[in-house]
């Protein structure tokens, strides 16, 4: 059983754990910084998707924005729904994907699984994320979230910054874009493992952003944050 006592002991108590969390947020402050001012690599390769809107290019894909974020959510071939912890982790993504499209943010999933065997899940879940087809291109592959064969056979894979063992043929991670006016595409951040933890509420996705939370000192939200059902371009 936990330790009881007064009030004035637990005051004390939570003043000194008060002091460790603005610590911890002070770091977390300072660690999103340093990811945005991380290099980008500029994307020359030309990935076309399937998805509910036919075949469409990653330029498509961020819908007349500056930055897209993916998740790479896990669904192979043949798979009859998708991964449990994807899932989870889409609940909460949802209600944050209304915000960001209208924060000049575009949120996808994207899975190598066919995109017939995405929808049929999609529509189960109702989520209100746009989900797209990597099949038949590298994507997946390029971004360390698929493996193949030989590396199942090896039991080793190149995942999270380095050889892990051999998991899974699909892995869980989120990577952002950037599109610049002359229409360039660069990637600048992926995140993979637990790291995936702490995003999915709206100030957890945009700190993966370029932008980063791209409003007024302070973070007053009434620059930019409104009512879900009050802004003028729906998820």
């Amino acid at each position: 059983m936990q330790k009881t006592v007064s009030r004035e002991e637990w005051l004390e108590a939570r003043r000194a754990l008060l002091a460790k969390e603005k610590a911890h947020l002070k770091a977390h402050e300072e660690i999103s910084r340093a990811r945005r001012e991380m290099p980008w690599v500029k994307i020359e390769k030309n990935y076309v998707f399937d998805g509910p809107d036919g075949r469409e290019t990653l330029g498509d894909l961020f819908a007349g924005r500056s930055q897209l974020i993916v998740k790479h959510f896990m669904m192979g071939p043949g798979w009859t729904q998708g991964c449990l912890g994807c899932s989870f982790g889409a609940d909460q993504l949802s209600g944050s994907v209304v915000h960001l499209i209208n924060h000049d943010v575009m949120v996808i999933a994207v899975s190598r699984a066919p995109y017939a065997e995405i929808a049929a899940y999609h529509k189960r879940m109702g989520w209100p994320f746009k989900w797209v087809s990597s099949h038949g291109n590298d994507f997946n592959f390029d971004y360390n979230v698929s493996f193949t064969e030989a590396d199942r056979a090896r039991g080793k894979a190149f995942y999270n910054f380095a050889e892990q063992d051999f998991m899974s043929e699909e892995m869980p991670g989120y990577s952002v874009f950037a599109k610049n006016e002359q229409g360039e595409i660069f990637h600048t951040y992926s995140v993979f493992a637990r790291g995936t933890e702490d995003v999915g509420g709206v100030y957890g996705l945009l700190d993966i952003t370029p932008k980063g939370r791209n409003e007024p000192p302070g973070g007053n939200l009434t620059a930019w944050v409104r009512r879900h059902d009050e802004y003028d371009q729906k998820a």
